[in-house]
């Protein structure tokens, strides 16, 4: 099992992010940190072998912490400035994914890490071949969220919306929030509960059909 800690300020943001990792096969939440000082303690104290990071975090960046945990990393983070990701890859992180992102999007992501990590567990020599297939590994299912003929950011407002609500919403309310038609509205929500990063469910009111309320999914 490849041993996964996630460090986020936000312990529900951790509880999905780790929820999300639970369902990759291969692959264990070892613990959570919510400050850049609880991760140093957490790397001493659990020896993970993998960290998911956000960038902002109470205490100090996770950009900057990052070159001391000396373990693998993937930054998770809505920091989407060209300097944040720029100063991700010198300080290591093997991947950047930008939040909010669907189940399918991060799960995609650890699949390539543990093969990238099989492919580098012997103790040998490599040729440039070998190196090569490593880096396009790592990299081989990274895509976007935003399923054939719809757009990713409007897929990423959606989810946005939908995080910042922390409540259920029905198609008809992210559309007047966003001010976007309900039916498209409708099609983004339909995607992203397909994804598995939303729950939906029905809501029943006094009278009338039954409407699907949709909810950013916390485990």
């Amino acid at each position: 099992m490849i041993r996964t800690l996630i460090v986020d300020d936000d312990f529900r943001v951790a509880g999905v992010h780790a929820g999300f990792v639970e369902e990759v096969d291969g692959f264990a939440v070892v613990g959570t940190a919510h400050t850049a000082a609880e991760a140093r303690a957490r790397v001493r104290e659990l020896a993970p072998d993998l960290i998911l990071l956000d960038v902002y975090l109470p205490d100090e960046s996770g950009l900057a912490v990052l070159p001391e945990l000396q373990t693998d990393t993937i930054v998770l983070s809505a920091a989407t400035d060209s300097a944040s990701v720029a100063a991700a890859i010198r300080a290591g992180a093997l991947n950047y994914l930008i939040k909010p992102f669907t189940t399918r999007q991060l799960a995609e992501r650890l699949t390539s890490y543990a093969r990238f990590r099989g492919l580098l567990a012997e103790d040998r020599a490599l040729g440039q071949d070998d190196v090569d297939r490593a880096y396009r590994v790592l990299h081989d299912q990274d895509r976007t969220s935003a399923p054939k003929g719809q757009s990713t950011a409007t897929s990423r407002l959606v989810s946005e919306q939908l995080c910042r609500a922390g409540r259920p919403l029905s198609a008809a309310e992210v559309a007047g929030e966003l001010g976007m038609a309900r039916a498209t509205a409708q099609r983004y929500l339909t995607a992203l509960a397909e994804s598995g990063s939303v729950r939906m469910r029905l809501r029943y009111g006094a009278t009338g059909r039954p409407e699907h309320e949709y909810r950013w999914s916390d485990a």
